[in-house]
C-alpha cells in the first residue's frame, strides 16, 4: 500500500529526515514510536505533502505520490489526521463532517454519516453544535470522522492521543482497531508507546531522522532498549494483533 524509500526531508537549512525507508501493507495497522523530535510528524508531513521531500520516493498503490500537492495526495486516498485535530470551530459538528467529501473527486465514499455516527455516537449527538465546544477528545473523534467521510484507502494520524485523558485515549484507540479490524490501512505517530504497541501489527522506532528499529509490535515490546527507553518498566507484553 505504502512503500517509502530513502526519505530526506526538513525545514529551511534544517534536515530532519536522514534516509528513513518504511512500508506498510494493506489492512495493516503499523505505529511509528521514538522521541520527541525525532521527525515523526515531519516523516507524516512529508508523505501527506505538506512539506517537500528533498530526495527519496514515496508510493502509494504503486503509484509515486513524491512532490504531489496535499490536496491531490488527499484524493488519491491519502488522509491525514494532523496533531492538534485542526477542525474548524465555528463550523457546527455536521458541516465539519461534511468537508470531509471534498476529498472524494469521484472515488466512491466509504463511510458516510452514519456509518461515523456509529462509531462515534457523541457525534450524532452534538451535530449541531459548534465544533470549538466539544471536549479534546469529541474533537478527536470529529477529526476522525472528518477524515473517514474521504474514503481513506490509508489513513495517517499524528498523536491521536495527545492531551486526551487514558479513558478517551483508549476509547479513540479501541475505534481505531475497529476501523482496521474492517479493512482501513493505517500509519499511526503515538506518544504513548506502549499504546501504540498494542494496537498495531508492526512498529517503526525512530531517532533523529532515522529508523533504527522495526518489527513486529509484540516483539519490540519485550525487546530490552524498547522497554528501558520508551515503555519504562516492564509490564505484561501486548498481545499480537489479530
Amino acid at each position: 500500500m505504502l512503500e517509502i524509500s530513502n526519505l530526506h526531508a526538513g525545514y529551511g537549512g534544517n534536515q530532519v529526515l536522514h534516509g528513513v525507508s518504511l512500508n506498510v501493507a494493506e489492512g495493516e495497522m503499523v505505529a511509528i514510536i521514538g522521541p520527541n523530535g525525532a521527525g515523526k510528524s515531519t516523516l507524516l508531513n512529508c508523505i501527506s505533502g505538506l512539506i517537500a521531500a528533498r530526495q527519496g520516493s514515496i508510493r502509494l498503490g504503486g503509484q509515486d505520490i513524491t512532490g504531489l500537492a496535499p490536496f491531490k495526495v488527499s484524493r488519491a486516498g491519502l488522509l491525514q489526521v494532523p496533531e492538534g485535530r485542526q477542525i474548524l470551530a465555528d463550523l457546527t459538528v455536521e458541516e465539519n463532517l461534511q468537508l470531509g467529501l471534498t476529498a472524494l473527486h469521484g472515488r466512491p465514499a466509504t463511510h458516510d454519516l452514519a456509518r461515523v455516527h456509529e462509531l462515534f455516537p457523541i457525534l450524532a449527538e452534538r451535530r449541531a453544535q459548534r465544533a470549538g465546544s466539544l471536549s479534546g477528545g469529541q474533537q478527536q473523534m470529529l477529526a476522525i470522522g472528518r477524515a473517514l467521510m474521504g474514503a481513506p484507502r490509508l489513513l495517517l494520524l499524528d498523536e491521536p492521543s495527545l492531551g486526551l485523558s487514558p479513558l478517551l485515549a483508549q476509547t479513540v484507540l479501541t475505534a481505531l482497531r475497529e476501523l482496521n479490524r474492517k479493512g482501513l490501512t493505517i500509519l499511526l505517530v503515538e506518544q504513548n508507546a506502549r499504546q501504540a504497541l498494542r494496537s498495531t501489527h508492526r512498529a517503526y522506532l525512530i531517532e533523529q531522522g532515522r529508523v533504527v528499529q522495526h518489527g513486529e509490535s509484540s516483539v519490540l515490546a519485550q525487546d530490552p532498549n524498547v522497554i528501558a527507553h520508551y515503555l519504562g518498566q516492564a509490564t505484561e507484553a501486548p498481545k499480537a494483533v489479530a
